[in-house]
Order: C-alpha cells, then structure tokens, then sequence
C-alpha cells in the first residue's frame, strides 16, 4: 500500500503561530493558494482514496485534490488534530505550552496526550492496511497527526519528535 500524507494549507491562527488544535478555522487566502498547488503537484500521482479530518480546513486542503483526482474525500473522525485543551489558542512559543509538549504521557490540561493521538492513529493505520492494502491512500490531516504518522515510520527521538514540524500542503509517500 503506498501512503501520502499531507497538512492542510494554512489558516489565518497558522500565519499568527497559535497553537490551533481542534478550533475549525477555515483556510486563509495563502492556504486555499497552496491547497491548490498541492492539487496540481498532485495531478499526476495515482492516488485511489482519500481520507480526512473532519475539520474545515483539512477539508478544503482534500476537496482541492480530490476535483483534480475525481475522488470524494471519506472524512474519518480519527484524523482530526490534537486536543490541546487550555492550551488552543496560545501563542505557539508560550513556555507553558513547549514545557506541556515534551511529556507525552501527560494530557494537555482539558485535552488529550501524544499517547491518546497515537492510539486513534495507529488504529486508523492498522485499519486500512487491512482493508486497502493494493491502494494508494491521500490523508489529508493535521501537523500532530502528520507528526505521529512519521514517527510510526521513522523512530524518533523526543526532541525530535517534539520539533518535527510538517509545513502546510507539504507532502510525504509512505509503503505501509
């Protein structure tokens, strides 16, 4: 099965570097510009399915591609981002939130931990293995779920995996 994974453009909290976990902002200006750039980087990548998160602005990033691929877009509830808890909103250098971000096993106050997203990830992983193991699969997501999903694939270290960071419409193949 090959595996491309992408970010969604950006959002107008995205450009002000807030931490923009489940709040459904749409896509700014510059972000529908680059959900449209991935469309046609991807216009000739065979691509079968693809999976999303339920969230606007993950959403618009998939229809792009999706109207160039002839495709719809199968929104899956595990895909959507982080719950960040108190800390949606904040700005993204806020020390409180960097000192949060490197304990994985610990919830966000109000939200979830990188252990939570990673069950909700994997399973989705195992899930289409499973069931579309000689497809080619888009999942058109978030920078956390991009960041766990290369971790599946690359062994990280913390630091690392703290820092990773998955830029807007950027995009990955993976053989899962």
């Amino acid at each position: 099965m090959k595996l491309y994974i992408t970010r969604h453009g950006e959002t107008k909290r995205n450009a002000e570097q807030r931490v923009l976990g489940r709040t459904d902002d749409p896509l700014s200006e510059k972000g529908l510009a680059q959900a449209a750039e991935l469309a046609e980087k991807m216009k000739d990548i065979e691509i079968d399915m693809i999976f999303v998160s339920p969230l606007s602005r993950a959403r618009q990033t998939a229809q792009a591609v999706a109207d160039v691929k002839g495709l719809i877009p199968i929104v899956d509830d595990r895909l959507i981002e982080t719950n960040f808890g108190d800390f949606e909103g904040v700005e993204r250098w806020c020390e409180a939130y960097q000192n949060a971000k490197r304990d994985h096993f610990k919830r966000y106050p109000n939200g979830e931990s990188y252990f939570d997203m990673a069950y909700r990830i994997y399973n989705f992983l195992f899930e289409i293995r499973e069931k579309y193991a000689d497809k080619k699969v888009l999942v058109v997501s978030h920078g956390g779920v991009c960041r766990i999903i290369c971790n599946y694939f690359h062994d990280m270290e913390n630091e690392e995996f703290v820092q990773h960071a998955f830029p807007n419409c950027g995009l990955e193949k993976f053989d899962l």
